[in-house]
């Protein structure tokens, strides 16, 4: 019998709010006016407190029709655990409910690429998944989910791992979304925050994996979760999609009104 695994809330309290009606009425200020529900094969928001990147982050889950299954994929800030980590097994804890693994998913996934490794330490303290599931939780109470950290990797093994998740969920008899995790530039000028980002941004919503890892590291652009994003444009690709847009750009300064050293933060819709 497989060992169940639990991860309890690490951020609540400092990513966002702790008691469950205060949860509750922060998402629903980031959410914001809802519009009518988009399908999307991929989508990528950020992981900042809620206080800075909610209403970037709300601004993609108002409109998104989110899945009954969600594969994230988030960069490693922490440096533990496996290079390409998923927690395969048990359930997620939040202030507002609890969130199954998809373990027959995650299996799936395991078997398809030889790197992938069923893995706890990579996700123990890492953030950048656990400030998107209140969000998911809150739009679909019965969602199921595939976490994955991902640290560095070279741009074929980045394109073999997104062929290879493409081809997964192209087998899958029901709906299986892609959400990947990350912040843009980090702690510059928020006029060069923008120019920066815009490059990559561009990428992203011209479908072209290769431009993004390419621009991001030619640019020197701090984009902590670009692998993440590389390897999920790589599987949009691979199970057809053809639109990509961009629902909001931002930076903390929006918050802190200090615009002299700001992280970005933008929110895409891919289908």
């Amino acid at each position: 019998m497989t060992e169940s695994w639990i991860r309890e809330p690490c951020f609540a309290r400092t990513f966002y709010p702790h008691q469950p009606a205060a949860l509750g009425r922060e998402i629903e200020r980031c959410l914001g006016t809802r519009r009518a529900e988009e399908p999307a094969r991929v989508l990528v928001a950020p992981h900042a407190g809620y206080v800075y990147s909610g209403a970037v982050a709300g601004a993609l889950y108002a409109r998104a029709r989110i899945e009954a299954r969600v594969v994230l994929l988030a960069p490693n800030h922490t440096g533990h655990g496996e290079r390409l980590s998923v927690w395969a097994h048990g359930s997620w804890r939040l202030p507002t409910g609890e969130i199954p693994v998809a373990e027959d998913l995650a299996a799936r996934l395991v078997q398809a690429h030889p790197d992938l490794a069923p893995d706890r330490r990579a996700h123990e303290q890492e953030h950048a998944i656990e400030v998107q599931l209140p969000f998911l939780l809150h739009r679909r109470s019965d969602v199921a989910i595939v976490p994955m950290v991902l640290g560095p990797l070279e741009l074929d093994r980045c394109q073999a791992l997104g062929k290879a998740i493409g081809r997964v969920i192209a087998e899958e008899t029901l709906p299986v979304q892609l959400l990947a995790s990350t912040d843009m530039s980090h702690y510059v000028p928020a006029g060069t925050a923008k120019t920066q980002d815009m490059k990559a941004i561009d990428r992203i919503v011209a479908l072209d994996p290769e431009g993004l890892y390419e621009t991001v590291k030619r640019e020197d652009i701090t984009m902590c979760g670009f692998i993440p994003t590389t390897v999920a444009l790589f599987a949009a690709k691979a199970l057809g999609c053809a639109h990509a847009e961009l629902c909001r750009y931002g930076n903390s300064g929006d918050t802190t009104e200090d615009y002299d050293s700001v992280v970005g933060y933008a929110s895409l819709l891919v289908r």
